[in-house]
C-alpha cells in the first residue's frame, strides 16, 4: 500500500518516458519495485544477545521502539518505516523491521533510491577520496550512525552491549572463517559430550539403576497427583452443584437458612479437600518406603534395561560416525549493503 500511494506516480511517468523513446521493455510495475534489489524494502533484525544469554523481551521492545522513534525523527524525510514484528517463536527474542529509502528524482518525482536518499540526508562516503563502490558507499556511514544511536539508547536503559561490528567479536576474521571456527567448536563440544557418555557406558548397570530410580520416583509423583485430582473431581462437582441448588431463588426456604446450608457445604468441601491431601500424602509415603520403592525400582529396571541398552548402542554408533575430520572449506564472502 505504501508503494502504491507514494511511487505509483513515478512508475506511470517513467513508463510513459520509456514509451516515448520506444523502450517499453524497461517498464516496471509496483510489484517490480517491491522485488527489485535496489528498490525493495530493506529488513533489519534487532536481537540483543545469544541463545545462551539475551535481554528480556520488555527491554528489547522498549529500546527498539525508542530507537525507531528517533530514527523517524532524524531520517524520516527520506527513510520510511513500513512495519515491524516481534518474534518469540524462536530461541532468542528478536524484532524484524522493514523500511524504504526514497528521494526526489530529476523529474521531481519521489522514487525509491537508497544512495540518493542518504546523500540528501547529508551522509558522506566513508572514504571521500575514493569512488562510490560496494566497500565505499553512504549506506556504510548510515549503518554506523544507526548502530551508534541504538547503542546509546540501550545504554540509557542499562543494557551493556558489544559495540564492535564484527563476527563473533573477532576483529580480523572473515565471516566464513568464523563460521568454520564455530563448526569446529561445535564438533569439539559434541565429542566431549560423547566422551562423557562413553564413561557411563562402561558402567552400564549403574546407569540403568540411576534411570530406574528416577523413573520410579517420577511415577510415584505422577500417580499421587492423579489420585489427588481425579478422585475429587466428581465429589467436588456434586458439592458445588448442591450449593448452587440451595442458594437458588427458586428454593422456598428462608434466605438465612439457605445461606447457612451453603456455609455448611463449604465446610464439607474444605474437609473433603484436606482429606484428599492427607490420602495422597499417605499414598506417596507408602510408595516411597524403602522396601516398596526397591521392589518397584527393580520392576522398572527390568522393563527399562532393553530400551536403555538400545539407546546407548545407538549413541555409540553416532559417536563412531562423528569422529573429528577435516572441516569443509568455504569461499570467503563479502558483506553487501543493499
Amino acid at each position: 500500500m505504501f508503494y502504491e500511494i507514494h511511487y505509483a506516480h513515478f512508475v506511470e511517468n517513467q513508463n510513459a518516458r520509456n514509451a516515448k523513446i520506444r523502450h517499453t521493455e524497461r517498464n516496471r510495475t509496483i510489484e517490480d519495485l517491491l522485488a527489485g534489489k535496489k528498490t525493495c524494502p530493506e529488513e533489519t533484525i534487532y536481537q540483543f544477545g545469544t541463545l545462551d544469554e539475551h535481554a528480556s523481551v520488555e527491554d528489547l521492545v522498549l529500546v527498539v521502539t525508542e530507537f525507531m522513534s528517533e530514527f523517524h525523527e532524524r531520517f524520516g524525510t527520506h527513510v520510511h518505516l513500513l512495519d515491524w514484528a516481534l518474534h518469540l517463536d524462536e530461541s532468542t527474542p528478536h524484532i524484524h523491521e522493514r523500511h524504504v529509502f526514497d528521494c526526489e528524482n530529476k523529474y521531481g518525482e519521489i522514487a525509491p533510491q537508497q544512495e540518493k536518499a542518504l546523500e540528501a540526508l547529508g551522509f558522506e562516503l566513508p572514504d571521500p577520496d575514493k569512488p562510490l563502490s560496494r566497500r565505499n558507499n553512504r549506506k556504510i556511514s548510515f549503518d554506523a550512525a544507526c548502530r551508534k544511536m541504538l547503542f546509546e539508547i540501550a545504554k540509557r536503559h542499562g543494557l551493556d552491549l558489544e559495540e564492535e561490528a564484527e563476527y563473533g567479536n573477532r576483529k580480523y576474521l572473515e565471516k566464513q572463517d568464523f563460521i568454520l571456527a564455530k563448526q569446529k567448536e561445535q564438533l569439539a563440544a559434541q565429542q566431549s559430550k560423547l566422551d562423557e557418555l562413553t564413561l557411563k557406558v562402561n558402567d552400564m548397570e549403574t546407569l540403568i539403576d540411576e534411570v530406574s530410580a528416577a523413573a520410579y520416583d517420577k511415577a510415584v509423583e505422577v500417580v499421587t497427583d492423579v489420585v489427588r485430582t481425579e478422585t475429587r473431581k466428581e465429589d467436588m462437582r456434586m458439592i458445588e452443584d448442591t450449593k448452587k441448588w440451595v442458594l437458588s431463588p427458586e428454593r422456598k426456604a428462608p434466605q438465612a437458612t439457605r445461606e447457612y446450608a451453603a456455609h455448611r457445604l463449604d465446610g464439607v468441601l474444605d474437609k473433603f479437600l484436606k482429606t484428599m491431601q492427607t490420602t495422597a500424602a499417605r499414598l506417596q509415603e507408602k510408595l516411597l518406603k524403602p522396601e516398596v520403592r526397591q521392589k518397584g525400582k527393580e520392576q522398572v529396571k527390568e522393563k527399562a534395561r532393553d530400551s536403555v541398552l538400545q539407546l546407548l548402542s545407538r549413541l555409540q554408533a553416532e559417536q563412531t560416525q562423528r569422529k573429528p575430520s577435516a572441516p569443509p572449506t568455504a569461499e570467503k564472502s563479502e558483506n553487501r549493503f543493499q
